[in-house]
């Protein structure tokens, strides 16, 4: 996995982790009911402004992945093209030297 990459979701994991975490956070806390959903309400109304971050994030991480994804299809289609010119051109014979002491391989072009 690339460094983009795992950078991006560390910042949808740390978003996501935040929103979890204070949602529990706000469930488990002492308070009275009153005061409890006050601040749900108050969270509640700041979703879309997470959303839209959030949003934001994941688009710039598809982003990064296509520019990616399209250099590693290029490179790819340049390796495919290499082979296919390797296989076209003049086969090499390989040649096994024996000796009593020693075996030796070498190529050799016919």
């Amino acid at each position: 996995m690339s460094k983009q990459n795992s950078q991006g979701f560390f910042v949808v994991g740390l978003v996501l982790g935040g929103v979890v975490g204070t949602v529990v956070g706000l469930l488990l806390a002492p308070r009275s009911g009153r005061e409890t959903r006050s601040i749900l309400k108050k969270s509640a109304q700041a979703i879309p402004e997470i959303a839209e971050d959030l949003s934001s994030s994941v688009q710039l991480q598809k982003d990064r992945l296509s520019d990616s994804t399209a250099k590693n299809w290029d490179r790819l289609k340049d390796a495919i093209a290499a082979g296919i010119k390797a296989s076209q051109s003049e086969p090499e014979e390989l040649v096994v030297v024996s000796d009593a002491s020693n075996t030796e391989e070498t190529n050799r072009t016919r």
